[in-house]
Parts: C-alpha cells; sequence; structure tokens
C-alpha cells in the first residue's frame, strides 16, 4: 500500500508541478501587458517630481502612454474571448439521476471507497472510451442556462432547479461512459473499468489543476471561435480584430501544450494508482472485454450502420446490435470463447431505468457523428428496428443501386442483352444479363461505367439536402441542447469510395435483386458484414470474389457459375425503385 501511495503522490505532485508551470505563464502573459502602463506610470511620476522634464521626455511619455494603452486593449480583448469562448464540450446524451439511480448511486460508492469526489453528472458517448469532462468554464454554464431555459420540463438532472441558477463552477468533472460498455458489460465489469476514470476526480479537485484547465481550455476556445467561417463583407471586416486576438492566443496556446499534457499525464498516473486497490484482478479481465466490444462496436458502426445512414435511416438500438454482432464474433473467433457465459451475469444497462430510451438517443447522436444525420426523424430520416432492416434497409439499397446502374447504361447508351427488348427512347429491359454482357466485352466500357456511377452518386449527394443540423431530436429529449444550432463535429467512418468499389458495389446489388426476384433468395442482416443475401435461409457470403472478376477483368466465367448454382435467370427483368 505504501508503494502505491508512493506512486499516487508523485503523480499528483507532477501534476500540481505543471499546473504551477501553466498559471506562471499565465501570470507572465498579464505582467508583459501591463509593463507599458507601469512604464508609463514611473515616467509621469519621474516628471511630476522633476527628474525628467524636457520635450524629449514629454515625447517619450506620450509615446509610452499610447503604447500601453494599445496593449491594454489587447490584452482586454484576449481576456474577454478567453472567458467568453465557446468550450470544446463533447456531443453526449446526458443521463439524470431520476433516469439511471442505480447508475448514480454506483458511481458515488466507487468514488466514496477511492476517497475523491463524486462527479457531478453523468453522460454517454456512442463510443468505446470513458472520461471526465470539465465543464465548469463559463460559457459551458451559458450553455446550460440557455439550455434550461428552452426545456420546459424542467432541469435535466433532476435536482428542482435549472442549471443556470446554480453556482458557476462546479468542483467535479462531468464523467463520460461509453454506451457500448453499458450494454456489453457485466455490471461488476463496467465498475472495474470505471475506477481508473472515477478515481481521476480527486486530482482534479485541486484549485491549481481547476484553473490551469479552464485557462487552456479558454484559450482553445479563443482560437477555435477566431477561426471560425464567417458570412458577408462586413462581418468579414469586423473579423479581423478577433483574427489577431486569435492569433495571440495560439502563440499562448502553443507555450502551454506541453505543459498541458505532461500536467494531464500526471493526473491520469495518480488516478491509475490509486484505483488499483478497487477490483485490480477483475479490471484485468474487464480491459478483454474494451477490446473486443471496439472491435464488435466499429464493425457494427461500418458494415451495419453506416448502409442505412446512406439510405435514410438510422438503426434505433445500435447498443443492443454490438451485444449481437459480439455474441457472433464470441460464436466464429475461437479466441472469443467463453465470452458468451457472461451473458448469463447481469448486463450494466439494466443500470439504466430505461435502456430502450437510451440507446435510441445514443445511437441517433452516432448518427450525427459518424455520418451527418440530423437531430430529428423526418420523412428522409426514421428509425428502423433490426426486425424492419432487412427490408426497409438491405432491399431498398440493392434496388437503388441497380437502379442507378441502368440509369448510368441508358445515358451511356448500352443496348439491351440478346434477345431483351427496349422502349422507342432505347432505355434497355433492367436485366443481369444486360449488365454482365457489358462488362465481358472489355475495353474502355467498365472504367465509363465506374466514372458515370461515381458521377450519378456525386450528383445525388449534392442534390440533397443539407442534413447537420442542431437542436433536440424527438427521441432524446434535451439531449443536444447544449449545442444549439452549431453542426456537431463529423467523424466520417470511412473514406471516399473510389469508382471501381462503387462499380463493384452496384454489380454485386444488381445480382443480389436477380437472385431474390428469380431464385426465391431474401435479404438478411449479418452482424458482423452488414447486407447479406440468403439462400436457402443460409448466408451467401462467396459473391465478391465473381463480381471482382467481371469488374476489373471483364471474366464474367466465375459469376456465371455462381449463378448457376443458386438458379438466378439473368434475362428476367429485375424490380427497381
Amino acid at each position: 500500500m505504501s508503494g502505491t501511495g508512493t506512486g499516487e503522490e508523485l503523480g499528483a505532485q507532477a501534476a500540481r508541478a505543471r499546473a504551477l508551470v501553466l498559471l506562471r505563464i499565465r501570470s507572465r502573459a498579464t505582467a508583459v501587458a501591463l509593463l507599458p502602463a507601469a512604464l508609463a506610470v514611473v515616467l509621469f511620476a519621474a516628471g511630476a517630481q522633476g527628474f525628467a522634464e524636457g520635450s524629449g521626455w514629454d515625447a517619450a511619455r506620450w509615446a509610452v502612454t499610447a503604447c500601453a494603452v494599445v496593449v491594454l486593449l489587447i490584452a482586454a480583448a484576449v481576456a474577454i474571448a478567453v472567458v467568453r469562448a465557446k468550450p470544446a464540450v463533447s456531443p453526449t446524451v446526458p443521463l439524470s439521476e431520476e433516469t439511471a439511480p442505480d447508475l448514480y448511486r454506483l458511481v458515488r460508492d466507487l468514488a466514496e471507497r477511492l476517497g475523491v469526489p463524486a462527479p457531478s453528472a453523468i453522460a454517454l458517448t456512442p463510443d468505446c472510451d470513458s472520461w471526465l469532462e470539465d465543464r465548469t468554464h463559463p460559457a459551458a454554464d451559458r450553455a446550460a442556462e440557455g439550455a434550461a431555459r428552452r426545456d420546459p420540463r424542467g432541469p435535466a438532472d433532476g435536482s428542482g432547479r435549472h442549471p443556470g441558477r446554480r453556482r458557476r463552477v462546479q468542483a467535479a468533472p462531468v464523467l463520460v461512459i461509453g454506451s457500448p460498455f453499458l450494454w456489453w458489460m457485466r455490471v461488476a465489469e463496467l465498475r472495474a473499468v470505471l475506477a481508473p476514470v472515477v478515481a481521476g476526480t480527486g486530482p482534479s479537485a485541486h484549485p491549481d489543476i481547476a484553473a490551469a484547465r479552464r485557462f487552456v481550455r479558454g484559450l482553445d476556445g479563443a482560437v477555435a471561435d477566431a477561426a471560425a467561417p464567417v458570412r458577408g463583407p462586413l462581418r468579414k471586416v469586423l473579423r479581423l480584430p478577433g483574427r489577431f486576438v486569435g492569433r495571440i492566443a495560439r502563440l499562448l496556446l502553443r507555450s502551454c501544450r506541453g505543459h498541458a499534457a505532461e500536467m494531464e499525464r500526471g493526473v491520469a498516473a495518480a488516478a491509475s494508482t490509486r484505483a488499483q486497490a478497487v477490483d485490480y484482478g477483475l479490471r484485468v479481465v474487464a480491459q478483454e472485454q474494451v477490446g473486443l466490444a471496439y472491435a464488435g462496436w466499429d464493425r457494427l458502426l461500418t458494415r451495419v450502420a453506416l448502409p442505412a445512414w446512406r439510405m435514410g435511416r438510422w438503426p434505433s438500438r445500435l447498443n443492443a446490435g454490438v451485444v449481437s454482432a459480439l455474441t457472433e464474433l464470441s460464436r466464429r473467433d475461437r479466441l472469443a470463447e467463453g465470452f458468451t457465459t457472461r451473458l448469463g451475469e447481469r448486463p450494466a444497462c439494466d443500470l439504466l431505468e430505461e435502456p430502450g430510451a437510451a440507446d435510441e438517443a445514443a445511437s441517433l447522436l452516432a448518427a450525427r457523428l459518424f455520418h451527418g444525420g440530423p437531430a430529428e426523424t423526418g420523412p428522409d430520416w426514421a428509425p428502423v428496428d433490426w426486425q424492419q432492416y432487412p427490408e426497409e434497409v438491405v432491399d431498398r439499397k440493392w434496388r437503388t443501386e441497380a437502379a442507378r446502374l441502368h440509369r448510368v447504361l441508358d445515358t451511356m447508351g448500352v443496348p439491351p442483352a440478346s434477345g431483351a427488348g427496349g422502349d422507342s427512347a432505347g432505355v434497355g429491359v433492367p436485366t443481369l444479363a444486360r449488365v454482365v454482357e457489358h462488362l465481358a466485352a472489355g475495353g474502355d466500357g467498365g472504367e465509363e461505367l465506374a466514372a458515370g456511377i461515381s458521377a450519378a452518386v456525386a450528383r445525388e449527394e449534392a442534390q440533397a439536402p443539407q442534413q447537420v443540423t442542431g437542436g433536440a431530436g424527438t427521441t432524446g429529449g434535451d439531449v443536444l441542447d447544449l449545442w444549439g444550432p452549431d453542426p456537431l463535429p463529423l467523424f466520417p467512418l470511412q473514406p471516399p469510395r473510389t469508382g471501381s468499389e462503387l462499380l463493384a458495389d452496384h454489380v454485386a446489388a444488381m445480382v443480389c435483386c436477380a437472385a431474390v426476384d428469380t431464385a426465391g433468395a431474401a435479404p438478411g442482416l449479418d452482424w458482423l458484414d452488414g447486407p447479406a443475401l440468403l439462400v436457402d435461409g443460409e448466408r451467401r457470403a462467396d459473391l465478391g470474389s465473381p463480381v471482382l472478376s467481371l469488374v476489373e477483368d471483364g471474366d464474367a466465367g466465375p459469376l456465371r457459375s455462381w449463378l448457376a448454382s443458386v438458379g438466378v435467370r439473368t434475362d428476367k427483368p429485375v424490380r427497381l425503385v
């Protein structure tokens, strides 16, 4: 225990030392700003006592005074910008104590056992991470006060008073928990994972560390505000002084960056050392679940959620889906054997009063962060349950892409397949044979088709209404009120797809449509790979290679063999959207 205490003390001392360095940087900046004014006072005092007389000294006094006024104005502008800057607050789903009393009780018991202050609130993030977030900056309080005025139901924390009416600075930060952890981890595992995070409230309560954090966050917010784009020539002119102030704040922030990083490392070291006495053995096992949850969550977002988002639908139970995805991963991966036996224990989501509502709010926030979807449900942005996913997402995705493929073929003047007819306008019948014959003909027709599809996708995305908006969602209540009308930062899951990748996706979609319409296949959902083709109730995962042979090499042989094994009729028209 003495070793643990020594390690914690060393980490805390290192954090406090770096905090003092940051505060000294703030003091030095203040001293530099006051230096011309102090010199002007000395010159005037010397003149009043007869030590500095003459026209030369008079000119020097007024020049130094003018310089002091300018420097003081600039310093005041920087100080106001730092105080009023909007802090970088992570978009989260707030959890009031009324909606998660057991979770709040677990965190408070954990904080009491660690001997640290309990977090001031709890929030969820749609990511596999947990951290403490300082929201004590005055600008954050102003945002919370504005959210309280807009919320007719009352305070979000169940305290009986609005956040804006409380004291402006709270001692403890907010505990942000990754929502996938709640659904996949058991209660004991979540407690073990949160122990080192909650232990961080101890160093955070130190006044020097708290003041240093507020100073750095204020500088960061001032730099971000100065770099924000503006519209209109008048506003651009008025923004010139603001950009100058932003440059000064950037210089100060650059001098603080290294010390701030060292301070946070010291805080983390002290918290980790303090938490070793709490569930240390279980934490080693729980960390394995963290890695597994991250892998399953990433595949669920990129393979399952992303196709739905692109179709204007957002899965409303992503966190429940991650349990199915991880269970499937555990079944397929021999290294994960034994993890499914944990499912008989109490899941951490039982600590919430309404897990479904929290899951829905976190799912909508995930769609906003990773895809840029709107904050409210609409005709082009509707929730979808997992039972409806195959019909409303997978089938619609395939037929939309098949229709786009044939529109591009019509634009290129590609004739219908042998034996198939067309109308008087030269539009070919939408058959799979038409696609296969065109790509198998060789030449530049594959490259031209890929370019046409890429252009069509780009046009449709450009014509789509702007979706990145703010405001509260219909399912999350006051989930996003703190961010008002401002767009959230966008973290795309995948880089833009190339023309060859788009062409392969569209050809595969056409094959799946033909299999559904002519061979009795059905759309399905694979928890790890997303949209799937079911033939006789079994998933066919061997379509990718034959399609790539046709698209990249013009070799239709493997695909024709695959179609024959499934019983697909390539000459029959396919139903399009």
